[in-house]
């Protein structure tokens, strides 16, 4: 049997199934990779918004953290809905305590409903606890405007961001996401010693809700299975475009990405020409 490789996703649940662990999950396992979870807050949650926010106890996070390091082990792993201060600080003891070197913080502030999903109590522990933890950190334009405090309107804005996130917070690289910015959604990756800049369509839709989710999701898998970083950020990249493109055209509000495009893209392209369909 091959290599399983293993990725944990830290962060919320999403009863509508477009964000967070459930988006997560998805996007482990069309990736090929086996996905845990530990749940941090489970959120009653559709595409018309958050409805309710349920944290779950200290505890029970740490239980969680540790039966999975404890027995099966982790190649890779990521954050993402990390409320509270006291839940940022445990997440941080025990990626230390393991000594895990592959992790991508996606600093998740913000529903796409609008809903607050980070403590204002809990930034400078993003800051100084989980950030100098990370392989890479992907905030998009508005998340990376908190953290390090800058107005960004423009490329070299998201380069002096990406620059600040890696330097003075200590992040290993920096993807600053370029989907709420006007024309083409540039992506910025600063590596520490180099810019790299993703570019791809814009496609006009409301089925976006999971998009950051995703794309961190992807880097994640990729990571544990031992790609570099940027062949990681470019498969992302790709994955989310698709995603996006192909929307499933679910809910009246902002409605999830399609998790199965990639996948599907690709089993297309392995086949011989003369039998693809394209749909």
């Amino acid at each position: 049997m091959d290599k399983v490789y293993k990725a944990l996703t830290i962060a919320g649940s999403d009863s509508g199934g477009g964000a967070g662990i459930q988006a997560d999950l998805k996007t482990f396992q069309m990736l090929e990779v086996y996905g845990m979870s530990a749940i941090t807050a489970v959120t009653a949650q559709n595409t018309l918004g958050v409805h309710g926010i349920y944290d779950i106890p200290l505890e029970g996070i740490e239980k969680q953290l540790e039966a999975v390091f404890a027995d099966i082990g982790v190649d890779a792993a990521k954050t993402g809905m990390l409320s509270q201060p006291q839940v940022i600080e445990l997440v941080a003891e025990q990626i230390r305590k393991h000594k895990l070197a592959k992790l991508v913080v996606d600093p998740v502030m913000i529903a796409k409903g609008g809903a607050s999903l980070l403590a204002d109590s809990a930034q400078h522990a993003l800051r100084t606890q989980l950030l100098p933890l990370a392989a890479v950190v992907t905030p998009n334009i508005p998340e990376a405007e908190v953290i390090t405090g800058l107005s960004i309107a423009s490329v070299d804005g998201m380069k002096e961001a990406a620059v600040r996130l890696v330097e003075q917070y200590g992040a290993g690289a920096a993807v600053v996401k370029g989907g709420h910015s006007a024309g083409e959604p540039t992506d910025v990756l600063y590596d520490g010693s180099a810019f790299h800049l993703l570019t791809a369509e814009r496609c006009e839709t409301r089925h976006t809700h999971g998009t950051g989710c995703t794309f961190s999701a992807v880097i994640t898998a990729e990571l544990a299975k031992g790609a570099g970083l940027l062949e990681a950020v470019q498969t992302a990249k790709r994955f989310i475009t698709l995603a996006i493109r192909d929307e499933l055209g679910i809910g009246g509000g902002h409605g999830p990405t399609n998790h199965w495009a990639y996948w599907r893209e690709r089993q297309a392209s392995d086949k011989p020409e003369k039998e693809q369909t394209f749909q």
